[in-house]
């Protein structure tokens, strides 16, 4: 009896949503945008997070590297500065390499320059490529990976050939017709060098590539590309995840020693977890996530007002249908669950519509910035119980209206 209650319900308010099309349109479509400013944006935002997690998170979590700076990421109206320090010399960095014993892979790199121009006969890139002069571990440390030739050997590093390993679209800028770039000789600026390898490709995402980056022995940039104070970075994976945090501490110790910081002063280097850069800048999203919320929620406030309008217009339009209904043995109660499922059936079109909207802008943004394809149960599952609510409590005047009219006035209505 009840299940053939609430079908009957359903239906009057169906054929009543058919009766004021245009009405019911513009509420649900209102509803819609409230929710679809809520889960497009937090559907984009989890995939920026995800984004970030597997980009920055790409080295692995037992790979940390040590610097003189530490990493300078503004965010959220963060006044917070960068710290420098002395730079950390290629001898510094090189005793740390042969002196750490820890289980793990160490290697030494510095940014040579990026705005590089290489060319192969007369085909030349953009002067835009980050040279790299990087060691034999560095491709391990880092999670590059060689798709033809070969990485560094030893000998390269120590007397500091000139080598180089090309990013995937270097590759298509320097050899248009297919060749294979392994042997070819390039220029980068003034020099010249033999290409022993090409990196497999990264791809580009939110408008930056990973495969324009140009790989040199760090012994060769020391010479041919010179600059006051050049500072070294130094990379170390250790050989499982559980022994991360000892090998921190030791690398911590090691370069303390070398670069002589007293004991009690702070260290003078900065020592940052390849997951930390992710989870800082996730932090950081918190304010989108909350502005996002706050659309969502004055949106949903604005469609609610619209909703309890509209059924209120609904209950004056059909009072007499009200007193005939009463008139014929329908109660308080059931008068009221009428107009409570209206509304309902109005609130949940609008959800499932503004719904499909933010996932198909959610993922949009995804697509774009080179994340992928989100599902955000979550936020369909919120998004489902907010409709509910709204449509709720902007249908408890209207149905408590309605079933308070009294029969006999109601049927004299005109």
């Amino acid at each position: 009896m009840k299940n053939s209650l609430v079908v009957e319900n359903i239906n009057i308010s169906l054929i009543s949503i058919r009766s004021h099309l245009l009405r019911t349109i513009l509420t649900v479509l209102i509803i819609s945008f409230g929710i679809m400013a809520l889960v497009g944006i937090l559907t984009a935002t989890d995939s920026i997070k995800y984004f970030l997690t597997q980009n920055f998170s790409m080295m692995g979590a037992n790979t940390f590297t040590i610097r003189n700076r530490s990493m300078n990421i503004h965010m959220g109206g963060s006044d917070m500065k960068e710290k420098r320090y002395e730079p950390i010399t290629y001898a510094q960095a090189l005793d740390f390499k042969e002196r750490f014993e820890f289980p793990a892979y160490t290697s030494v790199f510095t940014r040579a320059t990026g705005i590089a121009t290489l060319k192969y006969e007369n085909n030349k890139t953009n002067p835009n490529v980050g040279v790299m002069g990087v060691d034999e571990n560095y491709l391990i440390t880092s999670g590059d990976e060689v798709d033809q030739g070969r990485s560094f050997t030893p000998n390269e590093i120590e007397y500091g050939f000139s080598s180089a390993i090309l990013g995937a679209d270097i590759v298509k800028d320097l050899f248009k017709n297919k060749e294979d770039p392994v042997g070819k000789i390039i220029s980068i600026g003034p020099g010249k060098f033999k290409v022993i390898g090409v990196l497999k490709s990264k791809g580009s995402s939110m408008g930056f590539s990973g495969d324009r980056t140009c790989f040199v022995p760090v012994t060769k940039v020391r010479t041919h590309f010179p600059r006051p104070n050049m500072s070294f970075a130094i990379n170390v994976m250790a050989k499982r995840p559980e022994l991360v945090d000892a090998a921190t501490g030791e690398a911590t110790a090691l370069l303390r020693n070398l670069r002589k910081v007293p004991v009690g002063l702070e260290d003078t280097f900065e020592i940052t977890k390849s997951d930390n850069i992710a989870k800082m800048l996730i932090e950081n999203i918190k304010y989108v996530t909350m502005a996002a919320t706050l659309i969502g929620v004055i949106t949903l406030l604005g469609a609610a007002i619209g909703l309890m309008n509209i059924m209120l217009v609904s209950v004056t339009e059909r009072t007499r249908e009200i007193g005939i209904r009463k008139a014929i043995g329908a109660t308080k109660r059931v008068i009221r669950n009428q107009f409570l499922v209206e509304s309902i059936v109005i609130g949940q079109l609008g959800g499932i519509l503004g719904i499909i909207l933010g996932i198909i802008i959610g993922n949009t943004i995804s697509l774009l910035i080179g994340s992928s394809f989100i599902i955000p149960w979550m936020w369909i599952g919120t998004g489902v119980v907010l409709c509910f609510f709204v449509a709720l409590l902007s249908g408890i005047i209207p149905a408590r209206k309605a079933a308070n009219l009294d029969p006999i006035e109601s049927l004299r209505y005109e």
